[in-house]
């Protein structure tokens, strides 16, 4: 490995006599002064690469922490809309029993748009057809039945939503003994 280029400053560095003699003591005293100034800006070289790897940690925890923010955010908002859209669903349920079609063609359209908006967040319905699977449903009840198989869901009593990939509420269904 070489050795950089040693750099006098212009500063108090005394430069030694041409002549013989005397001038041995000098030359000794400069490369102890540069020495000194060699390890001086090593030590400030080290301090400023561990300012810069400090200052590259930091900036990437701040990236992860305001993605994360930005996430439970968007789950909060996403958790306290969730029971307008099942009230919302039960209205048109209950429009559509009295056949009131000016009330029932006003709730689809909010119902539309909230839905849609939900799902612009990422909000996306769980599945509750088929088997059941603990980590998306939540069984309220057990029944017997002949025609499905143990273990697969009969009934939806309450729709599941994921929000990407994580569970927001788990789709409440009645399970087959």
């Amino acid at each position: 490995m070489t050795e950089p280029k040693r750099q006098v400053s212009k500063g108090r560095v005394p430069v030694p006599d041409t002549g013989t003699g005397p001038e041995q003591p000098k030359v000794v005293e400069l490369e102890a002064c540069i020495a000194a100034l060699e390890h001086e800006r090593d030590e400030y070289l080290d301090s400023l690469q561990r300012l810069k790897a400090e200052f590259d940690n930091f900036r990437k925890r701040t990236a992860r922490d305001q993605a994360s923010l930005t996430s439970r955010a968007t789950e909060a908002l996403v958790k306290e809309l969730l029971p307008i859209l099942d009230d919302l669903e039960r209205a048109l349920e209950a429009a559509e029993l009295h056949e009131e079609g000016r009330l029932e063609d006003g709730v689809r359209l909010v119902h539309r748009s909230l839905v849609e908006a939900l799902r612009k967040q990422g909000l996306e319905q769980i599945e509750a057809d088929g088997a059941f699977d603990p980590h998306v449903h939540e069984a309220l009840l057990t029944q017997p039945s002949e025609d499905a198989d143990s273990g697969s869901v009969l009934q939806v009593l309450q729709k599941g939503y994921r929000l990407g990939d994580r569970v927001i509420r788990p789709a409440r269904v009645v399970v087959a003994e």
